[in-house]
């Protein structure tokens, strides 16, 4: 049985997948502090900015998921990771320091960009790095990353406000600690971990299939003997060499849009955009509504919010026992099937006004089967069904898709909770996950323990 070097690669995954950490503190971190900057900017009363506000970061998602594609195919995967780190430090430093509502979102904007690139190439990179007996279990690290990013930022939310009054007007917030200095703080409390990311991107190697791509063997040889022994090293470098059949140049858009990969590219544009629209994520950005209309005053929110971060990391361990055991595929149509049938109770529980402890226990069910399935399984997939010399463009395009998903769903949310009411939005995101069941059951092939290179033959019809 093959032997790995276990603590070297954990290192680099973990190293890696910081950028997930940094991704979820980043994005949720704002609906904590909603309540609270709402006031000081004057956009209490105010949907349209508030959406504004609230998907800022998401158009930098999408400026930044593009321009990693195409910069970690040229420079690398490692460079790109740096980046993504100075850019969460800016933003994070920025973003509480400024009191102009426009400078405030430039520095979202920038943090966008970092969640951006960290989301491409995190997952990517440690698909590129892992052994496939545990590449599943691997790249979902990322997703357990992303979900303590979560957690830390429901909890700094939760730890830094002092107590709300039930019945607190929107100017006693705004002359408040929260209104003025807590929501600060909110966002400068992601500039530590930020800044030990940016130190420890420094320490880990590049791609190795990206150093064999450009013709730098010896290293790639270098790094894979670390992982798992010369025997490992030649034997990935044969399959990496036969996947590229002598072209060792990256491929680009054009190449990506050949037809012979149009399959896997539309499977892989579902995968992204239905991983946002399936709706979960809106309970995140927007759990101040959420659990309002449930009855809960602003207090209690903080609290409930919290209790969904530990579901979320809780169900991702257990995604982590299972992508490699029981598969992408089984655990995909899990997801979406459980989703619709929670999702349409949910949204009828709010047509019938049913309020309180029921209703927390459907918003923890959603994230928890969302937590297990749909989170980490769109990541370990996109990272899985590209060949080598598309992959860097085809995460890129897929990620893009993601943020543009997840763009259209965060700005939507207050038009449509607004005229179709909480039970028609959640109505509406049942529908949406039946649709992808019956989608993914038809289109989305199993990849566990399959090779990169086995997969790109399969998947791409290559004899």
């Amino acid at each position: 049985m093959q032997q790995y070097n276990r603590s070297f690669i954990y290192f680099i995954c973990m190293v890696s997948a910081m950028g997930g950490l940094l991704f979820g503190y980043d994005w949720v971190v704002i609906g904590g502090a909603k309540p609270f900057y709402e006031p000081f900017f004057g956009i209490t009363d105010d949907p349209t900015m508030q959406g504004v506000a609230m998907s800022t970061a998401l158009v930098g998602c999408l400026i930044g998921a593009m321009v990693a594609g195409a910069m970690a195919d040229k420079y690398g995967r490692k460079p790109l990771l740096i980046i993504a780190a100075v850019l969460f430090t800016v933003s994070a430093l920025a973003t509480g320091a400024f009191s102009d509502f426009l400078m405030f979102n430039v520095a979202r904007f920038v943090g966008g960009a970092g969640i951006g690139v960290a989301s491409a190439l995190s997952p990517m990179y440690i698909a590129e790095i892992s052994p496939s007996e545990v590449r599943g279990r691997l790249v979902s690290l990322n997703q357990m990353t992303i979900v303590l990013g979560i957690l830390a930022a429901q909890i700094a939310n939760w730890q830094l406000a002092e107590p709300v009054p039930e019945h607190y007007a929107a100017q006693d917030i705004l002359t408040s600690w929260n209104g003025q200095m807590g929501w600060r703080w909110m966002f400068w409390a992601e500039t530590l971990p930020a800044a030990l990311f940016l130190l420890l991107a420094f320490f880990i190697p590049e791609s190795p299939r990206w150093q064999a791509l450009h013709g730098k063997i010896a290293d790639a040889k270098l790094t894979l003997s670390r992982i798992g022994g010369e025997t490992y090293a030649d034997e990935s470098l044969q399959q990496i060499s036969a996947s590229t059949s002598g072209n060792n140049e990256q491929g680009g858009l054009k190449e990506l849009f050949h037809p012979r990969f149009s399959t896997i590219l539309v499977l892989g544009i579902v995968l992204a955009v239905f991983q946002q629209w399936c709706g979960t994520n809106v309970i995140f950005n927007y759990a101040q509504e959420i659990f309002q209309s449930a009855g809960y005053t602003v207090g209690d929110v903080l609290f409930n919010i919290v209790i969904t971060g530990i579901a979320n990391v809780v169900f991702t361990i257990v995604a982590l026992y299972t992508v490699d055991r029981l598969g992408r595929r089984s655990l995909l149509l899990f997801g979406a099937a459980s989703l619709g049938v929670i999702y349409l109770v949910l949204g009828t529980c709010y047509y019938l006004q049913v309020t309180g402890f029921f209703m927390v226990v459907l918003v923890v069910a959603a994230i928890a089967v969302y937590a297990m399935t749909l989170g980490p399984i769109t990541w370990v997939l996109l990272s899985e069904i590209f060949p080598n010399r598309i992959r860097g463009i085809a995460m890129a395009v897929c990620t893009f898709a993601l943020w543009t998903g997840c763009c259209t769903l965060t700005f939507s949310f207050p038009s449509l909770n607004a005229s179709l009411g909480s039970s028609g939005t959640f109505w509406i995101y049942s529908a949406i996950c039946i649709c992808g069941f019956i989608f993914f059951r038809r289109r989305c092939p199993e990849t566990k323990g399959k090779t990169l290179e086995d997969l790109e033959k399969e998947l791409t019809q290559q004899k």
